[in-house]
């Protein structure tokens, strides 16, 4: 399959965009392995000092554990705890964060329509409200020029 390729390469020479013209002659598959992340960043997260898998989670973190129902007191949080619990316990965290603001939004909501329709009863609307506003401006102008 790619002898067809390199053939059509040769044949259009010039034609072919430079960075297609680099990849000439190049297995794919030598080619790909520049493009894998290295997994050593996250091997060396994931183990403490000591080398025992394993994360030292911060106040805040294992207070995230804690809201989160990994664990019941901030005392049975042990030492070190699997990278992976922690970033579940953000996740999970921020799941429910988000249900609480999407709560509160339907709530406001509801309240403001609420209130919209009180005033409307009262005869309130922005624009009456406006129109005293700039009528009680004008006087106070008017009354301050003499």
């Amino acid at each position: 399959m790619w002898g067809r390729a390199d053939k059509a390469v040769k044949l259009l020479g010039r034609n072919i965009p430079s960075v297609l013209r680099m990849t000439e002659g190049v297995d794919p598959k030598i080619s790909r392995r520049l493009c894998i992340k290295p997994q050593q960043d996250l091997q060396s997260k994931r183990r403490s000092a000591s080398g025992v898998p394993g994360y030292k989670p911060t106040l805040w973190e294992r207070r995230f554990l804690l809201w989160a129902g990994n664990f019941k007191k901030l005392e049975d949080i042990p030492e070190t705890v699997s990278l992976d619990t922690v970033q579940a316990a953000k996740t999970n965290l921020r799941i429910k964060f988000s249900y609480v603001m999407i709560a509160l939004t339907i709530v406001g909501c509801i309240t403001m329509v609420i209130r919209g329709k009180q005033g409307m009863k009262r005869h309130e609307s922005l624009t009456n409200i406006n129109l005293e506003k700039k009528a009680q401006w004008k006087a106070e102008g008017a009354s301050a020029k003499p």
